[in-house]
């Protein structure tokens, strides 16, 4: 089974997953989102056969891989076009799980912090979690073992974009401000169209003014303030997914983190990403086109 509309321009992503012999588990994948920049067109699978199923919590819906009996790896072809559309709705609707349940210091501080701000309060909010993290890759996250999104009241946290967008999203929301969480891929302008990983970024809504954000990339490139926009880094990127704290009941998968990368999920519901040499990303047509290359 393949997913296809229109073919006739945009982007097009590669992803190649290594498979194991005797491997019995799927994969889980995206399909892509829609955007004020994009709109996914189609995604073809070689070596393996696609279903469809549902996230829970959101309605996206999501494809399931079952290896070929033969295949030595299983490959994605994605197709963007570029006809602006909008983000989802569910994008914007906060549901209950631990990677968005507000502590409620956190909710006090940051209603006071933002109040009487207006139009100012998406700002000051992207301020407040940028003063707060150091880019980096922890061992231990800020939110691990936790069944909510703690108060960091004071100093600096390590945090990669995934923990730095978790705790924006957090407070945007306490803040009273529509937000949500995007996962996806982002070339960088001088890798010539590879990546080795996912990346995320926030997208908020206030008083009907749609902004993005990106302070991972405002902190690896040491750039301040953090300003509203995509690609503060230059490259590329393309939308594949939304929100944190996702279910999968048909597969026994219960308030997981994101999705980005294939997974595989085993019956048991136990879910394990690639990663490594088991992973290959590439953008094979439209790499620094506008508008994925779009820095605002």
């Amino acid at each position: 089974m393949n997913i296809q509309t229109d073919l006739t321009s945009g982007a097009a992503v590669r992803v190649k997953v290594n498979v194991a012999p005797g491997e019995t588990r799927n994969l889980l994948v995206p399909l892509g989102i829609s955007t004020p920049d994009q709109q996914p067109l189609g995604l073809e699978v070689s070596d393996g056969h696609l279903s469809l199923t549902t996230e829970g919590n959101t309605g996206q819906r999501v494809g399931l891989i079952r290896p070929a009996p033969d295949a030595t790896a299983v490959t994605l072809d994605y197709r963007f076009g570029c006809h602006p559309s909008q983000y989802p709705e569910s994008l914007f609707r906060a549901h209950d799980s631990r990677f968005s349940r507000v502590a409620a210091d956190l909710l006090q501080a940051t209603e006071k912090a933002v109040r009487n701000a207006g139009q100012e309060a998406v700002a000051k909010v992207v301020a407040a979690v940028h003063a707060r993290f150091v880019y980096g890759h922890p061992e231990v996250r800020f939110n691990d073992g936790l069944d909510e999104i703690p108060y960091l009241a004071c100093g600096v946290t390590e945090g990669s974009c995934v923990d730095i967008n978790t705790y924006l999203v957090a407070c945007l929301r306490a803040a009273g401000i529509e937000a949500g969480y995007v996962t996806g891929y982002f070339f960088p302008a001088e890798k010539s169209g590879t990546c080795v990983d996912m990346h995320c970024w926030v997208v908020s809504r206030f008083n009907g003014v749609v902004q993005e954000w990106d302070i991972a990339h405002h902190l690896k490139l040491g750039k301040s303030p953090v300003v509203a926009g995509l690609n503060p880094k230059p490259g590329c990127r393309v939308a594949l997914f939304h929100s944190m704290g996702l279910s999968f009941k048909k597969l026994g998968v219960s308030d997981t983190k994101l999705l980005a990368e294939p997974v595989w999920v085993g019956d048991d519901g136990l879910m394990s990403r690639v990663g490594g040499d088991g992973l290959t990303i590439q953008m094979t047509e439209g790499f620094m086109h506008q508008p994925f290359a779009r820095q605002s």
